[in-house]
C-alpha cells in the first residue's frame, strides 16, 4: 500500500468557515515564546504549590501501590498487586520514577505534574493549530489556572496524564487536516491508543473521531487511511490485553469490566451538572457558550473537531452509572480551546454589525475569565484542611498521619476493619498494615473484585483475626449505614479510642469547632 497526502482545491471560504484561521491573519504576537514560558511556569508553581501538604487519597495509594509493586517493592507487593483494575501505562511510569529516586509521595506526585504541565503545552499547541498564537496562549493560560485540570493533575490519578494524550491526538488529527500529510492520522490514532493504555474509558473517544469525520465532509479519509489508523489504534491498545494474558490475570480486567458496568449507580444525573461547570469555571463555561453562539449556523471543520470531543464524552459518563468528578477532564482541554476562540472572536463580531468596541474590551474579558478560574484554584491549593471530601478532589487529610501512628503503635500482622476500602487502601500505604472496608460486599456479584470483604465481622472480632476498628468522617458522609456498623461493632467489643485525628470544622451547631476526622478503637473479644 502506497501513503499519498492527499491535496485538496486550494483552500477558499465556504459554507462550513473561513479557509484560514481567523486570528491567522491578524498582528504578530510579540514574543510568543517569552509568553509560552510565562504561561507555562505559571502552571509549573500552581501546581507546585504545598503539593505534599495532604496525604494520598485512596486512588493515588492505589496507583501508587501498583507502581511500587511494578518496581519490585516488597512492601507494597504484600498488599497491591500489580493487576487490579486498569492498563498500566500511567503506573509503569511512575514505577521508572521510583527506580530512580525511591518510593515517595513526592516522587508519584510530581510525575503526574509533569503530565499536567504537559497538558498545557498540549493546549497551546492545539489553539495555534486550528486559531493561531494567541488563540494557543489563551487555552494553554486557560489549562494552566483551570480549577479542574490543576486539581486532579496534582494528583497521582489516570485522568492527568489521559487528559494529555487525549489533547495530544486532537492536535495531531488538525494538524493531518492543516498540513495535508497521512502521518498526523497515524499520529493521531498513536496517542489515543496510549491514552487507552492509561485509562480504557478513553476508548469512547474513538467515537469522537468517527463523529468528526462524518460531521465534516470536506475532511477526506478514504478506507485506507482509515484502516491504517485503525491497525495503529487497535495494536497499541492490544498490549494491555496481551499483558493480563501473559500473566495469567484475564480474570482480574474480566471481573473489573463486569463489576463496572453492572454496579450500582454512585450519582445521579445531576451530578456533572452540579460540580464540572464550577471547576472549569464560571467564567470559561461563559466563554464555551459564547463560542457555540458565535459559531452554531456555521461550525467549520475546527468547530466540528473540537465540539465532538468534547460532547460524547460528557453525553457518555452522563448516562454512564458510574461517575467520577474527574472523569470528564479529557474534554477540558478543547472546550478551553473553543473558549478561547470566541473571547478572541466576538469583538471583531460585534464590529462587524458596526457597533463600536473599545480595544481594551477584549483583554478586559479575558482577564476577567482567567480571574473566575484563577480565584477558585487557589482556594483548592492552599485548603490542607477538610472534614468532607469528594472522591477525586484532592488528598485526605489525615490518612499519612494516621499511617504514622500505624507504624508506630500498632503490631505487624494485625488486620483492621474499616468503614469502606478507600481508607483501607490508605492505611496499607501509609501503615504497612492489613485492613478490610466494612462496606465490601461479601457477594462477588456486587463489589470490587480487588477488595476482600468481612464475611462475618463478629467472627472475626471474636477470633482476634480483626484487632482495630477505624472510623473516619469521609466515608462517614458517604455511607453512613456502615459508619453506623463501625460504632456499633466498637461499642459492642469494648473498644476504646487509641489515635484520634481533628480538624477545624463545623459542629452539629453551625459553629467552628474541632472536630473528628478519624477515630481508632483497639476491640477485644
Amino acid at each position: 500500500m502506497k501513503w499519498h497526502a492527499w491535496q485538496p482545491p486550494t483552500p477558499v471560504a465556504t459554507a462550513e468557515g473561513p479557509a484560514t484561521p481567523p486570528e491567522a491573519a491578524g498582528r504578530p504576537v510579540r514574543h510568543p515564546a517569552l509568553l509560552g514560558l510565562v504561561v507555562l511556569g505559571a502552571a509549573v508553581a500552581i501546581r507546585l504549590w504545598q503539593l505534599d501538604a495532604v496525604g494520598f487519597n485512596s486512588d493515588e495509594a492505589v496507583y501508587a501501590g501498583q507502581a511500587a509493586s511494578i518496581s519490585g517493592d516488597p512492601a507494597a507487593l504484600s498488599y497491591f498487586p500489580v493487576f487490579r483494575a486498569h492498563p498500566l501505562l500511567f503506573h509503569a511510569t511512575v514505577s521508572l520514577v521510583f527506580e530512580l529516586v525511591g518510593v515517595s509521595d513526592v516522587a508519584a506526585r510530581l510525575t503526574a505534574v509533569a503530565f499536567g504541565v504537559a497538558n498545557v503545552g498540549a493546549a497551546l499547541l492545539l489553539g495555534r493549530e486550528l486559531y493561531g498564537t494567541r488563540c494557543g496562549l489563551l487555552a494553554a493560560a486557560l489549562v494552566a489556572v483551570m480549577p479542574y485540570h490543576v486539581v486532579v493533575s496534582r494528583q497521582v490519578l489516570l485522568d492527568g496524564p489521559q487528559a494529555f494524550l487525549v489533547a495530544m491526538s486532537v492536535w495531531a488529527l488538525a494538524r493531518y487536516v492543516n498540513r495535508r500529510r497521512d502521518r498526523w492520522l497515524l499520529v493521531s490514532a498513536l496517542f489515543l491508543g496510549m491514552s487507552v493504555l492509561t485509562k480504557e474509558t478513553s476508548i469512547v473517544l474513538a467515537g469522537s473521531v468517527f463523529a468528526f469525520f462524518a460531521l465534516a465532509p470536506s475532511v477526506p479519509l478514504g478506507w485506507r487511511r482509515a484502516l491504517g489508523a485503525g491497525a495503529i489504534f487497535a495494536g497499541v491498545v492490544a498490549a494491555y490485553p496481551v499483558c493480563l494474558r501473559l500473566a495469567g490475570a484475564t480474570s482480574t480486567g474480566g471481573a473489573f469490566l463486569t463489576y463496572q458496568l453492572f454496579r450500582r449507580p454512585n450519582h445521579g444525573l445531576g451530578f456533572y451538572p452540579s460540580v464540572v461547570p464550577s471547576a472549569l469555571g464560571w467564567g470559561v463555561v461563559l466563554a464555551g457558550l459564547l463560542a457555540l453562539v458565535l459559531t452554531w449556523r456555521r461550525l467549520s471543520w475546527r468547530e466540528t473537531l473540537l465540539w465532538t470531543w468534547v460532547a460524547l464524552p460528557v453525553a457518555f459518563f452522563e448516562l454512564f452509572p458510574v461517575k467520577g468528578y474527574q472523569y470528564l477532564l479529557p474534554m477540558a482541554t478543547p472546550f478551553a480551546v473553543a473558549a478561547s476562540a470566541a473571547l478572541l472572536r466576538w469583538p471583531e463580531r460585534l464590529r462587524a454589525t458596526g457597533r463600536r468596541v473599545p480595544s481594551w474590551t477584549p483583554f478586559v474579558a479575558t482577564g476577567l475569565v482567567l480571574a473566575t478560574a484563577l480565584g477558585p484554584t487557589l482556594q483548592q491549593v492552599t485548603a490542607t484542611e477538610r472534614d468532607t471530601a469528594l472522591a477525586g478532589t484532592g488528598g485526605l487529610p489525615g490518612g499519612r498521619e494516621l499511617g504514622t501512628w500505624i507504624r508506630g503503635h500498632v503490631p505487624e500482622g494485625v488486620t483492621m476493619m474499616t468503614i469502606g476500602p478507600s481508607m483501607a487502601n490508605i492505611i496499607k500505604w501509609y501503615g504497612g498494615r492489613d485492613a478490610r472496608g466494612l462496606s465490601v460486599s461479601p457477594n462477588p456479584l456486587y463489589r470490587n473484585p480487588v477488595y476482600d470483604p468481612i464475611a462475618n465481622p463478629d467472627l472475626a472480632i471474636r477470633r482476634n483475626q480483626v484487632q482495630y476498628v477505624v472510623w473516619d468522617s469521609f466515608s462517614a458522609e458517604r455511607s453512613t449505614f456502615f459508619a453506623e456498623a463501625v460504632i456499633r461493632y466498637a461499642d459492642r467489643y469494648s473498644g476504646h479510642e487509641v489515635y484520634r485525628q481533628e480538624v477545624r470544622g463545623t459542629d452539629e451547631k453551625g459553629q467552628s469547632a474541632m472536630v473528628p476526622i478519624i477515630i481508632v478503637y483497639e476491640v477485644r473479644p
